[in-house]
C-alpha cells in the first residue's frame, strides 16, 4: 500500500509538473504592451510634441558640449574631461527611453518585443549607472582640486583621468548582466501589460508566473548598490568640499560646488526612488530623471559656467566662420 501511494504521488506530480511546462508554453509573452501616457489623443499628441522637443534639445544641448570640450584647448582638464564624456553618456541615454516613447504615443499597439525590451532594459540601466560613477569621479575631482589643490596636478594626470573614464563606462555596463540575464530566463505567462513607458523590473516581477524572490532579491540589490555607493561617496565627498570652501570668503570657490547644489544631489535623489517602487510615484520620478534631468546638464554648466560659455561661444564663432 505504501509502495502504491508512493508510485502514485510520483506519477502525479510528474503529471502536474507537464502541466504546467505546457501551460507555461501555451501562454508564453513574446512581447510586452507599454502602456506609457494613457490618455484621450490629443493628450496624447501634446505628450508627443512635449517630449519630442525636450529631446532634441538635449541633444543639442549636450551635443554643444562634447563639441566644446572636445575642440577647444582651453577645455583639455580633468574636470571637463569628465564633463564632456557625461554630457556624451547623456545623449546615449536618453536615446534608449525616448524614440521608443515616442514610437508609442503614436501606435495603437504600443507593444515592443521580448528580446527588444530586455536590450531596452540593459542600455537604460547600465547607461544609468554609468552617471552614477561619472558623478562619483566629478566629486572626488572637486574634492581634490578645492581640498587638496598641491597635491591635484600630481595625482590627477592625464593617464589617471583616462583611467577613470575607462572604469566608468566599463563598471556601468557590467554591473547589469546578471540581472538582465535571471530575470529574461523566467517564464511571463501573462497579462503582458507594463503599467511603464520603460521596461523597468518592478513592473516585469508581477508578470512572472510563479514568484521569484531570490532573483528579486538579486536585482534590488545590485541596483541597491549601483545607487547608495555613489550617493554616500558623492556625500561624503561634497562635506569636505563644503567645509572648505566655507571657510574661504571667495565666490570663485563656491561657484566651483555649484553643480551639486543643483544636478548631483537632486538627481541622485531621484535615482533613490527606484529602490522604494511606490507605484503612485514611480512613472513620475522615473520620467523626471530620464527626460527632464539631462535637458538640465548642459542649461547648468553652460549657463553658469563661465569658461564653457567662453568655449561654446569660440566653438560657435569658428563654424561660423568656416561657413
Amino acid at each position: 500500500l505504501q509502495m502504491f501511494i508512493t508510485i502514485h504521488s510520483l506519477i502525479a506530480s510528474v503529471s502536474l509538473t507537464a502541466l504546467g511546462s505546457q501551460n507555461t508554453t501555451t501562454h508564453f509573452v513574446t512581447e510586452f504592451v507599454l502602456l506609457g501616457f494613457p490618455g484621450p489623443r490629443e493628450m496624447q499628441n501634446f505628450f508627443f510634441s512635449l517630449i519630442l522637443v525636450v529631446y532634441l534639445l538635449t541633444l543639442l544641448g549636450n551635443g554643444a558640449i562634447v563639441c566644446a570640450v572636445k575642440w577647444d584647448r582651453q577645455l583639455h582638464t580633468p574636470m571637463y574631461l569628465f564633463l564632456g564624456n557625461f554630457a556624451f553618456l547623456e545623449m546615449w541615454y536618453v536615446s534608449t527611453t525616448i524614440p521608443n516613447m515616442l514610437a508609442n504615443i503614436l501606435s495603437d499597439t504600443k507593444t515592443i518585443s521580448f528580446t527588444g525590451c530586455f536590450l531596452q532594459f540593459y542600455f537604460f540601466f547600465s547607461l544609468g549607472t554609468a552617471e552614477c560613477f561619472f558623478l562619483s569621479v566629478m566629486a572626488y575631482d572637486r574634492y581634490l582640486a578645492i581640498c587638496r589643490p598641491l597635491h591635484y596636478p600630481s595625482i590627477m594626470t592625464g593617464k589617471f583621468c583616462l583611467i577613470l573614464v575607462c572604469v566608468c563606462w566599463v563598471s556601468g555596463f557590467l554591473c547589469h548582466p546578471v540581472s538582465i540575464v535571471l530575470i529574461s530566463q523566467l517564464s511571463f505567462c501573462g497579462p503582458n501589460i507594463i503599467d511603464h513607458f520603460v521596461c523597468d523590473p518592478g513592473p516585469l516581477f508581477p508578470l512572472v508566473c510563479i514568484p521569484v524572490p531570490s532573483t528579486e532579491l538579486i536585482c534590488y540589490t545590485v541596483t541597491s548598490i549601483n545607487i547608495f555607493g555613489p550617493f554616500l561617496f558623492i556625500l561624503g565627498s561634497y562635506i569636505l568640499v563644503l567645509r572648505a570652501v566655507f571657510r574661504v570668503p571667495s565666490g570663485a570657490g563656491r561657484t566651483n560646488t555649484l553643480f551639486i547644489q543643483i544636478f548631483i544631489i537632486p538627481h541622485l535623489s531621484l535615482r533613490l526612488f527606484e529602490i522604494f517602487k511606490q507605484c503612485d510615484i514611480v512613472f513620475f520620478v522615473t520620467l523626471v530623471y530620464s527626460v527632464v534631468t539631462p535637458l538640465l546638464n548642459p542649461l547648468i554648466y553652460s549657463l553658469r559656467n563661465k569658461d564653457m560659455k567662453d568655449a561654446l561661444r569660440r566653438v560657435l564663432g569658428l563654424g561660423i566662420n568656416q561657413n
